[in-house]
This record gives C-alpha cells, structure tokens and sequence, in this order.
C-alpha cells in the first residue's frame, strides 16, 4: 500500500483509514471478531485508525486500545470529542472544562499517553474557537496530542480557525474531516479548496454514503433502513431525492461493471483519486466488508470513468441535502429570516 503525506504534518498515512465506529454496541458487539478485524486491516498496510468516544460510548475507543497493544507504534491514532457523553451540563462541547477531561477519558480508554490526530467532532455556533484553540494546545504542549484537526467544519470556519490560532499564536488544525462520495460531492466547491489552500490533509468519511453504494440498496428492491442510527430524511426511499440516488446507482454499478471493479471499490477509489484528498475512512463491521473494501486503495480511475461519473452527478452537488452533515445551524428556521 503507498502512503500519503497527511496535509503539511510529514505523517504518512495510507489512503485508506480504518474507521471503528461499528466496533462495540452500535455495531459489532463481539471484541474478539472486531479486534481481528483491526489485526487484519492492520496486516494489510492500513497504518492509520480514527474513532471517537462518543462511538459505543467509548466502547470502541476500549476495543481499539486492545487491538492495538503491542503495535501503538505503528499506528496513527485519531479520535474525536465533542459529542454529548452523558446526561447534564458540561459533558461535550469545545469547552476548557470538557476538552482537559475528555483527553483524559480517551486516553485512558485508547490505553495509551499520546493521540496523534484529536478532532474537534462538530462546530459549535455558541462556543469561541480560540477557547477550543487554546485548550487543544495545551494537550499539544504536554505532549498528550500530537496534531489537532476539525469534522464537518464549513469553509468559513476553516478560515475563522485557521486566522485565530495565527493570531493568537495558537495550535492549528491540520486536517479537516468531511463527508464525501459520488453521492455527496458538496465539498468540491468550497471545503476541499479552502482546507488545500491552508495546507489541511483532507480525510473524509462515508465513501459509500451510509451504504447507499454499497450495492445494498437498488431501485428493484429498496426497503427503508430502520436503524435508529440512520436518519429517516435520508433513508426514505420515497424521496424525489432518494429515488434520484436509486437511479443514480444502478447507472454507476453500469459504470464499475463496464471498468471490471465492483460498486464498493469504484465508490472508494473516486474519493481517494481525488487530489486534495489524503485518506477515505472505510467502517466495515465484518471481516468480508473489510476484504470488499480494501482492494480500492489500489484502484485509478481513468478520465474516462471520471467523466462517466461527472456525468451521473455534477462536481459539487449532494443529491440529498440531508446526507451532509455541516450547515446544519445555518440553515436552521431560527437563523433564518422567517
């Protein structure tokens, strides 16, 4: 597996990272098969892995931490705070208070003294980024963190960042984590430039769109998922959006057919083809998904097929706004003049 420069940091990652999100309650509930899992992306090149604590409630951070005992070294760790880890005030967010106790928690759960990449999981229109800023420098100056980075952050948020850590002499955020696929494209247009003009590596998650080009769900028999995980707006099949999506992918399953790969790896490989891009988070919960998603770190797509894509949906459109994951306030009723 060739290995990529995360952003300006001089880490090498591989082009695709192992997301663990379904390891513990909220997935694959057996730690002996999710650390065999970890082992096995591990032994196949795979030098990076990124969770969060909020995943499982910190159980996949645990199951992580065991998997990796003994290789540590050979893994760039990445985890996320932000997300509310309990009832009550002051259990998530980017304040002083959470951050100093959250590294805390994670490192403990990860079993480790260090995190190489600690993201900010989500924005937060209420909280002051320099506050954020100068917590999370902090855990760099102790030697907790390594390099920090953001998710889901908007253009402008990215920039407001990037002004407050210069100006205030503070840690920046080196890498910028957003969704991106042949579905959800919303990113070309402002994040991917925005993060590249500031030197950011770029590791998006969701290539296949929460499975929608994983070939699980197709116009002939689409059923609507019932996880509690998956919101309704963007898994109702009776969508004009979502039929949209159905036929879309049937046409790109055309597409891989035709170049002799499967959905699964074609899906991959347009994220990881794409320049700005440093690495994908693939989140299999089983061994076979792991297996059907590991040949795309080997796949280049032609000009042609990148046509063929651009051709089904445009650079820069989401086909179902309800799949992105940033905005979300902004576009909210109460910050909107009606």
């Amino acid at each position: 597996m060739e290995y990529r420069l995360l952003g300006r940091t001089g880490l090498e990652v591989s082009p695709l990272c192992l997301g663990t999100m379904m390891f513990g309650d909220w997935g694959n509930q057996d730690v002996t098969d999710s650390t065999r899992i970890i082992h096995h992306a591990l032994d196949a090149g795979i030098n990076f892995v990124d969770t969060a604590d909020v995943y499982s409630a910190g159980g996949s951070e645990e199951i992580v931490g065991k998997a990796l005992a003994g290789r540590r070294d050979d893994v760039v760790l990445a985890t996320k705070f932000f997300m509310p880890m309990g009832e009550g005030p002051n259990r998530g967010g980017g304040s002083r208070k959470w951050i100093m106790q959250a590294v805390e928690n994670s490192l403990r759960r990860l079993g480790t003294d260090y995190i190489d990449l600690y993201q900010v999981h989500r924005p937060s229109a209420l909280m002051d980024v320099e506050e954020t800023l100068g917590a999370l420098t902090d855990l760099v100056r102790q030697g907790k963190v390594r390099y920090i980075g953001s998710s889901s952050y908007s253009g402008s948020q990215i920039v407001e960042a990037q002004i407050a850590s210069r100006e205030g002499h503070l840690a920046r955020f080196v890498t910028e984590q957003p969704p991106y696929s042949i579905l959800v494209r919303g990113i070309e247009e402002d994040i991917l430039p925005t993060a590249r003009r500031h030197g950011m590596g770029i590791l998006t998650y969701s290539p296949l769109a929460g499975g929608w080009l994983s070939g699980k769900w197709r116009k002939e028999s689409a059923p609507t998922p019932t996880s509690a995980a998956r919101p309704g707006a963007r898994f109702d099949m009776t969508s004009t959006a979502n039929q949209r999506k159905l036929q879309v992918v049937d046409a790109l399953a055309d597409v891989a057919d035709d170049a002799g790969m499967s959905l699964i790896e074609l899906a991959i490989a347009f994220v990881i083809n794409h320049p700005a891009v440093s690495s994908a988070i693939i989140g299999p919960r089983t061994m076979e998904q792991l297996d059907s998603q590991l040949p795309a770190a080997g796949v280049a797509l032609s000009e042609h097929i990148l046509d063929r894509i651009d051709a089904l949906v445009a650079p820069g459109v989401t086909m179902n706004p309800d799949d992105n994951s940033y905005g979300a306030n902004e576009l909210a009723t109460s910050a909107r003049r009606r």
